[in-house]
């Protein structure tokens, strides 16, 4: 089952659910700022984009600014501050089987999607 992380609020978001129903494929929508993924979902989806949880912040938020920038975190310390803050995780995130893209620009999704 293809997944994706939605944020109906954001552009590039509702641009990567477009590039998904277009496609004709089922999927899951997870709005996650609703449902906030666990800290076991975020390592596992960290696992299929194969990368570290910094680069799935979205660094230019006030939060990160005001209470992360500059601040040696480990990795456990980025998921948790994701938890606690969801904002703070890029969007729109798409999973298919074991692989997953930040679907920015959606060719990324339909790249996905061929494999």
């Amino acid at each position: 089952m293809i997944k994706i992380y939605h944020n109906p609020r954001c552009t590039k978001s509702r641009q990567g659910l477009q590039a998904l129903e277009s496609s004709g494929e089922q999927f899951e929508i997870i709005k996650y700022l609703d449902t906030i993924p666990t800290k076991e979902e975020l390592k596992k989806v960290l696992k299929s984009l194969n990368m570290p949880a910094e680069l799935l912040v979205r660094k230019n938020e006030a939060i990160w600014k005001e209470n992360f920038r500059g601040k040696e975190l480990s990795e456990d310390e980025i998921i948790e501050a994701m938890i606690k803050y969801p904002k703070l995780i890029e969007r729109p995130i798409v999973i298919k089987g074991n692989k997953a893209v930040i679907g920015r620009p959606t060719e990324k999704i339909h790249a996905l999607l061929k494999q």
